[in-house]
């Protein structure tokens, strides 16, 4: 039965749908987070440790962070998985490759693809770069997240990958907040105009609150 359900295109659309508003409440405290950085380094570096001793002294150090980066990894590997096998079914149903780029593919759907592409690839570098400190321009240093956070957007690459990959998140979650809607059942023809005003909403709140960090430091309020 739970194979049945998951082989379905349903299943399918359904677990893209509950991962994609999983990685959306991750975006929103994310967000939050980090324009505690125009508070200063004190404010800034206080929240990175605060994440780390989230449920102290229940949990362990650092046990709910890993919790969280679980629960995060499940679901961006649930829902590129789903979007890649539902991709590959909607091109085996429609074998003329003109026919199916032209006429059947949406904007919001190739938007969504390549989107996701992009913002896989940004996530690695991301990681390597302001998390293990792998790929990061200046001298990475441990437990000093605001330093990093800026030697990162004092280069034009850094702000580049970063802005482009922002740009993406707003145009994923614009389509993707009412898509998943629609898969679960809370969409309606009275509903829809006021579900894609939210989505919107909501892409350009995160786009903007995102960015508002690289253009801080570009601008030299945060230094």
């Amino acid at each position: 039965m739970t194979r049945t359900v998951w082989d379905s295109t349903v299943g399918k659309k359904t677990v893209m749908a509950v991962s994609g508003i999983v990685m959306l409440l991750y975006l929103v405290a994310h967000m939050i987070g980090n324009l505690k950085i125009f508070f200063g380094p004190g404010e800034f570096n206080h929240y990175a440790h605060w994440l780390r001793t989230v449920g102290e002294p229940v949990m362990h150090y650092e046990w709910t962070l890993w919790i969280i980066r679980v629960v995060l990894v499940v679901a961006v590997i649930a829902h590129a998985v789903s979007a890649y096998q539902l991709s590959r079914r909607d091109i085996r149903a429609r074998p003329s490759k003109y026919v199916h780029r032209q006429a059947r593919t949406s904007y919001a759907t190739r938007t969504m693809r390549w989107g996701g592409v992009i913002l896989a690839l940004f996530i690695v570098w991301h990681l390597l770069d302001l998390t293990t400190g792998t790929v990061h321009s200046g001298g990475f240093e441990t437990g000093k997240p605001y330093q990093n956070v800026v030697d990162t957007f004092s280069t034009w690459y850094g702000n580049a990958l970063y802005i482009i990959a922002m740009l993406a998140v707003g145009l994923h979650i614009r389509h993707g907040f009412w898509s998943a809607a629609q898969t679960l059942g809370v969409g309606s023809r009275t509903r829809d105009r006021a579900l894609r005003t939210t989505a919107n909403a909501l892409a350009l709140l995160l786009t903007a609150g995102f960015l508002a960090v690289p253009v801080g430091v570009m601008t030299g309020v945060v230094s």
